[in-house]
């Protein structure tokens, strides 16, 4: 069993997936546009979709998370129902990887003691998903 998140943007889905393979020291894997698709009859692709994202996938931490641009026909409705949660046990990378992801969001928790570990943040990035991040130790 593993754990897959799907995050979907509204057309800046490969600005997002190069920011956080950066970030994560990963790679954009698999990354297809609606244009690139197969056709098919039953779902033409609208022009304003071609370039979007239709599938990319970034590995984060032994998890697949993959993304997407929403096609035209099914506007993106963003709240807070995904928030990826990334733990690690090396405190310079959780000080550093929430350092990056705030540049141009919103921190909802700085980074702090908490019950429940030595530092845990919780922000918005810029591109509007709610991260949570935490160092922990086995």
């Amino acid at each position: 069993m593993q754990l897959e998140l799907f995050v979907n943007f509204d057309g800046n889905c490969r600005e997002a997936v190069e920011f956080y393979a950066t970030i994560f020291k990963s790679e954009v894997k698999n990354l297809m546009t609606y244009g690139q698709a197969p056709p098919d009859p039953n779902h033409p692709v609208a022009e304003a979709d071609t370039d979007k994202v239709m599938y990319a996938d970034v590995l984060i931490g032994g998890v697949t998370v993959m993304f997407m641009d929403m096609p035209t026909a099914y506007p993106l409705v963003i709240g807070n129902n995904i928030s990826p949660t990334v733990s690690m046990a090396d405190m310079n990378e959780v000080e550093r990887i929430f350092s990056e992801l705030k540049v141009g969001g919103e921190v909802y928790m700085e980074l702090q003691k908490t019950f429940f570990s030595e530092k845990y943040g919780m922000l918005k990035d810029k591109f509007g998903v709610i991260w949570q991040i935490l160092y922990y130790t086995k």
